[in-house]
Order: C-alpha cells, then structure tokens, then sequence
C-alpha cells in the first residue's frame, strides 16, 4: 500500500479516528484492533504511531502521559479532539455521500454512520442511491460484435453497483423507519453516543 504523503488521505485514518470514538487507546492497541475488526494487515504499529503523531500535530487528537503498565514499556495513549471529531464526522460524511461504489471508504463511513443524526445518514444514503442510479444507467451494454467473454467486467461492475444501490436504499429506509437502534441525537442534530 503507497502512503500518501498528506496523512489525513490516508484510508486508515477513519477507522482510527473511529477507535478513537469508542475509547481512548495507544498504537498498539489501535494496530490490534485494526486488524482484528478490519482485517488491515498493513496496519503495523509504526504506521499507526506516525498517523497518530500527523493528526495530534493537525489537532485532530490528543496525547496524554505515557503510562506503563506491569513490564510492558510505557504507552502513549490517544483520545480524539473536538475538531477531530468535527472532522471525522465529516470524513463520514464524505464517504457516504461521495465514496466509489465498493469502495473501502463506503465500507469505512457506514461502519461509522452512527455519529450521525439518524436524518442526516438516511439522506446521504438517499442521494447515495440516486447518484449510484445515475451510474447504472450511465453503463454501457456489451456493443455490437464484441463477445461476451470480452465484457465479462460490465456485467460484474452493473451486479455490485445494482446491489449496493439496492443495499443503501434499504439501509436509509430501515433508519427512517427506526427499524435500527441509532444512536439519540445531540447538539446540532448530530448523533451524540460515542459508539
């Protein structure tokens, strides 16, 4: 995997901003818990210790005092900012509403849509769906004189587009319909619960 060179670009910045939601933890325990929720095998404790560092500098998070617990070495723990959530409900935002379709950003963004308000998250899945609608009709069809064998990546592309539009459409009904726990709102109709 290239690293851009804006860490903010980078696609494990979202999920760790959203560990960072549920609790405040260190890059070892982030790194473990990247791979053991998402299966980011390059999710090294390097890696998330230099992301940590770029958003504590871009105020995004904050450390506290290492601490070191029984033998282990001392361990700088994490917690997530007000601007880093601000922002991360905006990377959330952006990844509902303008993530590629099967994209890791789409999948990012939704595992996180709980932050939130439930009206919000259901319209971005809405336009989601129409925009993804666009897309399916924007496809072309196998042209004249070309075999099948040929074209086989048009079909695939149409079935997982049709299906996440199917997918989200469902999705924004079942959080208007309260058929999903979602979490109460806060101030500024944002959703509140730190998940």
């Amino acid at each position: 995997m290239r690293v851009p060179l804006d860490a903010s670009q980078n696609s494990l910045v979202l999920p760790l901003l959203g560990l960072l939601v549920e609790r405040p933890s260190h890059a070892y325990g982030l790194a473990s818990q990247l791979r053991e929720r998402y299966g980011h095998p390059t999710a090294t404790r390097s890696t998330v210790t230099s992301l940590l560092k770029s958003l504590e500098r871009a105020g995004s998070v904050a450390s506290q005092q290492p601490e070191r617990v029984g033998k282990r070495p001392p361990r700088t723990v994490y917690e997530l900012t007000e601007a880093g959530m601000a922002d991360f409900r905006r990377k959330v935002e952006a990844g509902l509403g303008e993530g590629r379709a099967a994209s890791v950003d789409f999948v990012m963004a939704v595992a996180y849509a709980g932050v939130l308000s439930a009206d919000h998250a259901a319209s971005l899945l809405e336009s989601r769906a129409e925009r993804l609608d666009r897309e399916l009709a924007g496809l072309r069809d196998r042209p004249d004189g070309v075999a099948e064998a040929h074209m086989l990546e048009a079909a695939y592309w149409r079935t997982i587009v049709t299906a996440e539009a199917d997918w989200v459409r469902t999705l924004a009904s079942r959080i208007r319909s309260h058929d999903i726990d979602w979490p109460g709102a806060g101030p500024g109709g944002q959703g509140e619960d730190r998940r």
